[in-house]
Order: structure tokens, then sequence, then C-alpha cells
């Protein structure tokens, strides 16, 4: 519960300094705003059911909001891989194209992409209740302590293979072409950063060191929990839940606070701010 209210507090704080910043009015302080809406947006769909049953108060939810919550949790999921690949996108513009970059990459540009894949995200995971609806259950407990898709597909009469396989497909082209994509713009870069002097390198990775660590915190337990679930490694359920619930959180919880204090724009604003309050009355 701690670390969910921290997470949310530290993203809503770097969305409304942007916000509210009409120097940070530039696509690549949009582009962190947006990934603190789908942190605050990824995390706040299940956390508050897993607080709610570990807790003990809460061990029940309605079918409706069951499934509206899968739909919201996979969304942002896929939200957080198209927000990292279209950074990556924003480096590899300001590297390769630093003069015309403000050209490229305008304010409503960048607004205008962002949205378009908030649709495009929307539109791949209304798979998943597309497919549950009209499915009737047999089981009333689910396997998870939140409405994963997973959870609710075992909880089904049908054939669970039939939509783990259409998921897996989905979910591994997903990650597969966000991830390389990214990595083929960090090779781009580094070939750039071969061909700049010492000052432009440092630069370069300033802007670049963040976004990196960034995606390596999503990236990793996802793989690690793919490489888990393949290898044959047998987990309980306790412990299957506290893999669930480091993916869930981690990176949110990682993220505001990388760009807060690699960031000196954002940095020097929130500095500001908190010596304003300080020495209010």
């Amino acid at each position: 519960m701690i670390i969910y209210i921290v997470l949310t507090i530290a993203n809503a704080v770097n969305f409304f300094i942007i916000i509210c910043d009409q120097k940070l009015h530039k696509p690549m302080f949009i582009l962190i705003g947006n990934l603190a809406v789908v942190d605050i947006v990824l995390t706040s769909s299940v956390n508050p059911t897993i607080i709610g049953v570990l807790f003990g108060s809460v061990k029940s939810i309605s079918y409706a909001p069951c499934i509206i919550q899968m739909f919201v949790y996979h969304w942002a999921a896929v939200m957080e891989m198209f927000a990292l690949a279209f950074m990556a996108f924003d480096r590899l513009v300001a590297v390769s194209y630093p003069f015309q970059y403000h050209n490229y990459l305008t304010n409503a540009r960048t607004l205008v992409t962002a949205s378009i894949l908030w649709l495009c995200a929307a539109c791949l995971m209304a798979v998943m209740p597309a497919t549950m609806i009209p499915v009737s259950h047999c089981y009333l407990k689910l396997t998870y302590i939140y409405c994963d898709y997973a959870a609710v597909v075992r909880s089904t009469c049908a054939d669970f293979n039939f939509y783990f396989n259409i998921i897996t497909v989905i979910s591994f082209l997903l990650l597969f072409f966000t991830f390389v994509f990214i990595c083929l713009s960090y090779i781009v870069i580094l070939f750039q950063v071969k061909l700049s002097s010492s000052s432009e390198k440092r630069k370069i990775g300033s802007t670049c060191f963040s976004h990196l660590i960034v995606v390596s915190c999503f990236y990793s337990p996802i793989f690690v929990r793919i490489v888990l679930t393949r290898v044959g490694l047998v987990l309980t359920i306790e412990q299957w839940h506290y893999v669930m619930f480091s993916v869930n959180v981690g990176p949110s919880l990682v993220n505001p606070f990388v760009y807060c204090l690699s960031t000196k724009d954002i940095r020097y604003k929130l500095v500001k701010m908190f010596k304003h309050v300080g020495r209010s009355p």
C-alpha cells in the first residue's frame, strides 16, 4: 500500500510539473508526462484490489468490474510498451537530427501520435473482453489476486489452450516488435555517438541513460517471468503473486524518480516548488 501511494504521488507530481510549466511543453517532456499517466493507470487498475485482498477485507469482485479491470490493466501494459518505444524514437530523432528535431517532432504531432497509440492499444486489448464475455464460467474462484486475463480464462468452461494461444501470439508480437524497435534505435544512436565529439557524447549519454534504465526496469521482469515459466520452475501461488506484484509496481515506482533525478528541468522545478512551500507560513 505504501509503495502504491508513493508511486502514484511521484508520477502525479511529475505530470503536474510538466503540465503547469510552459517551459516544459516540449516533445520530450510530453512523453515523460504520458509515461506518468500510463504508470498511474497501470497500477491503479489492479493495486487497490490487491491491497483489499491482502488486508483481508475484500475477497470478491463483481463480474463487470472484473472484466473492466482486466481490460484496463492489459491496455495500460501495452501502452507502456508503446510509450517506451515512442520515447526511443524521440531520442533517435534528437540524436540523428538535432537541428531539425523541433521541425520533425512538434508538440502537436507528439500529442496526436500518443493519442493514436492509446487508441491502438485499446483496440488490440479489446480482444480480451470480446473473447471472455460470450463464454460461460464454471468456476467462481480466481487463481490470482486481481482480474488477470489468465485468471479469468481459467474460470471458464471452455478450452484454455485456444484463448491462451490467441493472447500469446498478440503478446509475443507486441513484446518482440517494441523491444526490437528500441534496440535498433539505440544501435543507431551508438553509431551516431562514435561520430560525435566528447561534449556531444556526454550530452547524448545524459539524455538516453534515464530512458535505458526505465526500459530495463520494464522489460527485465517480463523476460524473467517468461523464462521462469519456460524452464519449468515451479512456484507456489504466493511466490507467483510476489513476481506479478514486482512486475506491476517496479517500473512504475522507478520511472518518476529516474526522470525527476536525471532531468535537470524537472529537478529544478521540483526543488523550486519545495523551497516555495518551505517559505510559506
